[in-house]
């Protein structure tokens, strides 16, 4: 399973998501920021299949409150899960790994709150905008760490490259990967090269062992 994290800038097509998507014709799930979907979800959808790749991200129904929505697109444009922000976590299954979400600032205001038993072995958060201190970021990333270990599994997240929260004049662009022993693999500030995550592991489904995982990271130039 290979995982391309992103971190686009705020636009509103989907410019940047269609050219890393013809870029890497062998990732099989693009993570890209909360909100970056605006209201392109149709497109999103109509590139996921184009490409055959599975895109984790998140989009606004500006009606609605909250409006922020977590969304996961299969490799033929379904949408296979959907969730509104601040609302309990759900689980998708595809080629055998079991993958949920978070969405932005969920990670501190209720954690990874899940209403299911079993493992999850994916949670992909998809984050705003930067941070807008270094303790923020040190606060996030420990918080995503306990998770990881508390769920035997990996996370990753990642922010838009621009932006900043309710018009702070500091903002930390972020994208991290930890392992499910609670080891940061990628630890970005300032960074916002993409980055790819290739998982291996000797089981998938209710066979899945953290114990089995390989993750190896590699960073795009």
């Amino acid at each position: 399973m290979k995982i391309l994290i992103g971190q686009p800038k705020l636009e509103q097509a989907l410019n940047q998501l269609e050219r890393e998507l013809r870029s890497n014709p062998d990732v099989d799930i693009v993570l890209y920021p909360e909100g970056y979907l605006n209201q392109n979800v149709e497109e999103a959808q109509r590139l996921a299949a184009k490409y055959e790749t599975m895109i984790v991200s998140g989009h606004r129904r500006l009606d609605d409150r909250p409006k922020d929505r977590a969304i996961i697109m299969n490799k033929a444009g379904d949408i296979v899960l959907e969730k509104a922000k601040y609302t309990p976590a759900t689980m998708v299954e595809e080629a055998g790994w079991l993958i949920s979400t978070l969405l932005c600032d969920e990670l501190v205001r209720q954690g990874f709150r899940k209403e299911f038993d079993g493992q999850i072995h994916l949670v992909m958060h998809s984050i705003g905008v930067g941070m807008f201190s270094e303790e923020q970021y040190a606060e996030w990333l420990e918080e995503a760490r306990l998770i990881a270990i508390a769920e035997k599994c990996v996370i990753m997240g990642t922010s838009h490259a621009d932006g900043a929260y309710r018009g702070s004049d500091i903002s930390i662009p972020i994208a991290y990967c930890i392992a499910p022993s609670g080891d940061i693999l990628i630890e970005s500030r300032n960074d916002t090269r993409t980055r790819i995550i290739d998982l291996k592991s000797v089981g998938t489904g209710p066979d899945w062992m953290a114990a089995d995982l390989n993750i190896s990271v590699f960073c795009l130039e």
